[in-house]
């Protein structure tokens, strides 16, 4: 049976120190529905000041321009981040810094592994097909070699979703977050992951809901961070773990589920068989996947 609306005692909330999103990894396919996880990625680095590293692998035989990538300064523009007609000066100014690396290869997971593990994303922003799980790139035979190695954190946006980040506007819009818990993966990471990217875009007022599918005295133990704008409560529930998380999603108007993954196994478990996979393929927003490493 459930029991929420429990604001979380403002005792209980201590401050954590946060490291700041300072690398986010963007694999691009160039494809049209590859927009909403650009825009994401994109809004996060440029808010954080931070660096954006795009990234296309092209087959051998495949014509990769640079002007293939996404453009940036029209969606500044459009943002009104930077006037109309500005220079490429003017983007610099912003504090991003932007990077576009092409690549040709017959697989593109050695390369796609080969930066991460030579770059150390803090984030990695995907754009995925819900009925499939991934973008194109990532079919299974590419994706379950990376997910195996790629222990980073992963947000997910599906497309023909509008996600968090307007595209029109670059406007935020992330009041209300889903955060599934459990004792094993260690639920606190995903609180950790959720709150480094709360302070990153600057959020001042969310609403956390902590879903728990089990007996309420099982709850586990999280520590939320105090803030004066955020609040919590929790929410036990006996019965399907996936129905639960999309009800009680599609209930609060979540904007965001953030659910904690196994690992290095936690890229594949985004993608595959898992909890975290079906609600990827069912959710009517973003997901982070953030790394059990303990």
């Amino acid at each position: 049976m459930a029991k929420s609306g429990q604001t979380a005692d403002p005792e209980t909330m201590i401050d954590l120190p946060v490291e700041p999103i300072e690398h986010i990894f963007h694999p691009t396919d160039f494809s049209r529905g590859d927009a909403g996880a650009f825009a994401h990625a994109l809004k996060i680095a440029l808010t954080a000041k931070s660096k954006l590293h795009l990234l296309h692998v092209g087959q051998p035989d495949e014509e990769v321009h640079w002007e293939d990538f996404p453009h940036v300064r029209p969606w500044l523009e459009a943002w009104r981040v930077i006037p109309p007609g500005s220079s490429h000066d003017a983007v610099i100014e912003t504090g991003l810094h932007l990077r576009k690396i092409r690549r040709k290869a017959e697989d593109p997971v050695p390369t796609i592994l080969e930066f991460i593990e030579e770059n150390s994303p803090d984030l990695a922003v995907l754009a995925t097909h819900q009925r499939q799980g991934a973008v194109r790139w990532f079919h299974k035979s590419v994706a379950e070699p990376i997910a195996r190695q790629a222990g980073v954190m992963t947000l997910f946006v599906p497309r023909r979703v509008q996600g968090f980040i307007s595209t029109q506007n670059g406007e935020i819009h992330l009041r209300n977050v889903v955060v599934p818990v459990d004792r094993i993966p260690n639920p606190q990471v995903a609180i950790d992951g959720l709150v480094r990217l709360l302070l990153t875009l600057k959020i001042e007022q969310t609403h956390i809901s902590l879903v728990h599918v089990g007996v309420e005295a099982d709850f586990p133990n999280v520590t939320i961070p105090k803030h004066a704008a955020w609040t919590s409560e929790q929410d036990s529930w006996q019965g399907d773990v996936v129905d639960h998380i999309l009800r009680i999603s599609e209930d609060r108007d979540a904007d965001l589920i953030v659910m904690a993954t196994h690992g290095h196994d936690g890229f594949l478990d985004a993608i595959r068989g898992s909890n975290t996979e079906r609600v990827l393929r069912g959710a009517r927003c973003p997901l982070l996947a953030v790394p059990d490493l303990s």
